[in-house]
C-alpha cells in the first residue's frame, strides 16, 4: 500500500551526518522524497512509497547514524501526492 509520511526528529541530529544517513537508507529501500535540516535544529524527512518500507525507514531514523542522538521522532501519515521521482537532500 502506497503512503506518505512527514517525519520530524530532534535531539543531536544536525552536524552528525544525519541527512546523509537518511538519504542512503531511503535510497536502499527505493523510497522517494527528501530530507532537510530545519532552522529549529530538527531534521524533516518527507517520504513516499510502500508503507511497510516507510515503517522500516522510520525504525532506522529512530536510531540514526553513529554520532547522532535521536530524542523524539514525530510521524504524520498523509495521502500520497506522487510529487517525487527520487530521494534527495535539501
Amino acid at each position: 500500500m502506497e503512503a506518505r509520511a512527514e517525519i520530524i526528529v530532534n535531539g543531536l541530529v544536525q552536524g552528525v551526518g544525519f541527512r546523509y544517513f537518511v538519504y542512503r537508507e531511503a535510497q536502499s529501500l527505493g523510497l522517494n522524497g527528501f530530507v532537510k535540516n530545519l532552522y529549529t535544529g530538527e531534521v524533516l524527512t518527507v517520504v513516499e512509497g510502500d508503507k511497510a518500507l516507510i515503517e522500516e525507514l522510520i525504525k532506522k531514523i529512530k536510531i540514526g547514524p553513529m554520532h547522532a542522538s535521536v530524542k523524539n521522532c514525530f510521524v504524520n501519515w498523509q495521502e500520497t501526492k506522487n510529487e517525487f521521482d527520487d530521494f534527495n537532500i535539501r
